[in-house]
């Protein structure tokens, strides 16, 4: 999949910066941003400027990169994305805890975590370090522990299977959606 940017110029100075996908560009999207822009849908006139009432037609288009993902890349990604999860999972296993144990703590790590996302770990045990380094030393530790059970629980075999299973059924739901049954009125007049 390769995205385009389309440096569209409307003022002398100013550009603006459009992303596209060929894969996904379609003809009522064309069709919404020529109107969003002032053009007509149904020519390719360009954007007027307001200011001078000039038009300006050049465009260049360049390909950046490829977004989408191949096989061969790596798992950077949902690599990030598991350390979030496990972060959010310690922050409220900690929570938790701190319910139990000793509610003022509770309640100011209740508050910072309602100010400050805990799924994006990273910014999160960053900030909370600088605020109190105890609770984020608890977090990290709580973090690496959880991890450590769930690598001894988890099946990638199991995991698998089941990613396997949800695809097939999910292809079943498809497919019988798009079948099209006879109906009963065209059977019993065939019969008779």
């Amino acid at each position: 999949m390769v995205a385009a940017i389309s440096t569209n110029v409307w003022y002398k100075n100013s550009m603006t910066m459009n992303w596209s996908n060929s894969f996904l560009v379609s003809w009522y999207d064309s069709r919404l941003s020529a109107r969003m822009l002032g053009g007509s849908p149904s020519t390719s006139a360009p954007f007027v400027c307001s200011r001078n009432k000039q038009r300006y037609k050049k465009q260049l288009n360049i390909v950046t990169n490829e977004l989408g993902g191949q096989y061969e890349e790596t798992f950077n990604d949902v690599k990030r994305i598991t350390l979030n999860c496990f972060t959010y999972k310690a922050v409220r296993t900690v929570l938790h805890q701190l319910y139990e144990m000793n509610p003022t703590e509770y309640m100011w790590l209740y508050n910072f975590v309602a100010a400050n996302d805990p799924r994006d770990g990273k910014k999160f045990l960053r900030v909370l370090g600088k605020e109190k380094q105890d609770l984020a030393e608890r977090v990290m530790i709580t973090r690496l522990h959880l991890y450590g059970k769930w690598i001894k629980v988890c099946d990638h075999a199991e995991i698998y299977k089941e990613i396997s299973d949800e695809n097939l059924s999910l292809m079943r739901e498809r497919l019988l959606e798009t079948i099209v049954w006879p109906s009963d009125d065209t059977n019993a007049g065939k019969s008779e």
